[in-house]
């Protein structure tokens, strides 16, 4: 069985101190999937930057304070990448894929955006440069035997279940037509070539969200977002047998606005 696990952290450092440390202690993840970790190496503490029985790579953003992913897996991976060869994105902190036995497994947290504004634009280059390089990815895996996991923060509701207030969002960054489009194509398979895999798994749920704002009670009344995915080829796809939201039991009692994602797969 392979396990991973996906998870926006909103700033590793504090999330360290709202209870990340003991989930990690507590997780059964063999690789674990970090974004916005928002800090260097040295600035986490050394329970989340190197913890014992993990082989841990962090890629932060030039920008300080900024995005960032990471990736922990137990098994040392046999190789590792940061950034997806892209001029403007590799230093930015927002990919690294790394090579185990048979699978290529990577972090992505794709830009936010803000309607009208640059980092809209900003977000509509990354995804033009980043489909490219995952039709790329999918055929180098398929060459070698490979299959692929891309999760993440994507960013994208895709479907009206993918969000609970669908209607009033329709001009918001994150369920664009143009953005849900593009998600369309990365998850065609005459196109992108890949499988949403907990949507596979849970075809007719609304949800099961992942993201819900600090603001009003979206928690409580569960008004959140499907937007951290795990994103496959088919022949990986086809061998999750779970794949669940790991929802803290209170508003208390969470370390990220966001919830970790976990599919286990059976290879």
């Amino acid at each position: 069985m392979l396990t991973v696990t996906s998870a926006n952290v909103n700033g590793l450092r504090a999330a360290a101190k709202k209870g990340f440390v003991e989930w990690l202690a507590d997780t059964s993840a063999d690789v674990l999937c970090l974004q916005e970790v928002r800090a260097e190496p040295q600035q986490l503490p050394d329970a989340v930057r190197a913890p014992e029985g993990w082989h841990v790579t962090h890629a932060p953003a030039a920008a300080k304070g900024r995005a960032g992913v990471s990736l922990y897996s137990r098994r040392e991976p046999d190789r590792v990448q940061v950034g997806f060869g892209s001029a403007e994105f590799d230093t930015s902190g927002r990919y690294v894929e790394a090579d185990l036995p048979g699978v290529t497994v990577a972090s992505l947290y794709l830009p936010s955006g803000e309607v009208g504004t640059e980092r809209q634009d900003e977000k509509v280059r990354f995804m033009d440069e980043f489909l490219t390089y995952l039709k790329g990815l999918r055929e180098r895996a398929a060459a070698d035997g490979r299959e692929v996991v891309v999760c993440g923060d994507w960013n994208i509701a895709h479907q009206q279940a993918d969000l609970k207030n669908w209607r009033s969002n329709q001009k918001s960054s994150g369920f664009l037509p143009e953005e849900r489009a593009w998600l369309s194509r990365v998850l065609d398979l005459e196109d992108g070539g890949y499988v949403d895999v907990v949507r596979s798994l849970h075809p007719d749920m609304e949800g099961p969200y992942s993201w819900w704002s600090y603001r009003g009670r979206a928690f409580d009344n569960d008004s959140g977002w499907r937007i951290d995915l795990h994103v496959c080829t088919p022949g990986l796809a086809a061998k999750a047998v779970k794949g669940y939201v790991e929802r803290a039991a209170t508003h208390a009692e969470r370390w990220s606005d966001h919830a970790p994602v976990t599919v286990v797969f059976d290879v």
